[in-house]
């Protein structure tokens, strides 16, 4: 019985090392290169954050499934050293402990993908919702507008981001998505509707502010590091955004709650610009160099 777990150790760690030798000794035989410069970075897209923390999650997900289909493997060997070389009493005790670990173990581990599985959703939800209104405001580009997606901000203590960055003629908007599931309705209350009342969201389920005060401070920390780099503080307006509901609006408050497809009709220029050209191209390098990260 040793002599087969050692045979298995050695396939394992042969087919392992036979892998990464093929590996390593083509990629060092390669004499191409890239077609584009080794710093080379593109902007953020849409969503960046979250298609990151999705492909994160889906790593560790594979992780943590070879971890489980691995644990009967190591469960069944000690389970057969145990009939091998105990007997009686000892025997059951050890038979008894060892299904127990295996039970908790399974449930331990089963419970953390689970979890994973439902955070990778989420997250993939909320990328999906960062497209659509990525794709509402594309058509702003042709009214003078640069757009700005997954922009950076804070520090390395507490680092954030803001969803969508709009610099036009007529100012700076920071617009933050929500992407949020339907279910049950109250009474009174649709399925498909979000009640701003400029002080409060009722939704289906519930009031809050949540997502009012995070566009707010988005807003005021953007118009601070704005105002930091270019000697003037601009005017950031916040927008919060809905994508798949309906917004119905009865009364003004200091955040612009909206359905993605309300944004284009909101922002387009009207009457006197607020920015020169000069000043929509300083911003927007500004911004330009802080999206700039996307690595090969």
């Amino acid at each position: 019985m040793l002599s087969t777990w050692i045979a298995a150790a050695i396939y394992i760690g042969s087919f392992f090392a036979f892998m990464f030798g093929i590996l390593f000794w083509r990629r060092s035989q390669r004499k191409d290169r890239r077609p584009f410069a080794e710093n080379f970075k593109l902007l953020r897209g849409p969503g960046e954050t979250q298609r990151r923390e999705v492909a994160r999650l889906d790593e560790t997900i594979g992780e943590r499934m070879l971890v489980a289909l691995g644990l009967p493997v190591v469960i069944a060997g000690i389970l057969i050293w145990i009939t091998t070389h105990l007997s009686g009493v000892w025997q059951i005790v050890g038979l008894a402990v060892t299904l127990l670990a295996l039970l908790g173990a399974l449930y331990l581990v089963t419970r953390l993908l689970v979890g994973m599985m439902e955070s990778s959703g989420n997250r993939y939800l909320g990328y999906f919702g960062e497209r659509i209104v990525a794709e509402a405001l594309e058509p702003l580009k042709a009214q003078g507008f640069r757009v700005f997606h997954d922009v950076p901000c804070g520090d390395g203590r507490a680092s954030f981001n803001i969803d969508h960055v709009a610099v036009g003629p007529n100012g700076v908007f920071a617009i933050e998505t929500k992407t949020r599931r339907k279910g049950r309705a109250r009474g009174g209350f649709a399925e498909h509707e979000i009640i701003y009342d400029g002080q409060v969201l009722a939704y289906p389920w519930g009031e809050d502010r949540h997502g009012l005060e995070q566009a707010q401070r988005q807003a005021r920390w953007l118009a601070d590091w704005l105002t930091q780099l270019l000697g003037q503080r601009p005017t950031v307006n916040p927008i919060l955004t809905f994508p798949g509901w309906m917004i119905i609006r009865r009364g003004a408050g200091p955040v612009n709650v909206l359905n993605p497809k309300e944004i284009l009709p909101a922002l387009l220029p009207r009457g006197t610009p607020v920015l020169t050209g000069e000043q929509i191209d300083l911003i927007s390098r500004q911004l330009d160099a802080r999206c700039r990260d996307v690595e090969y």
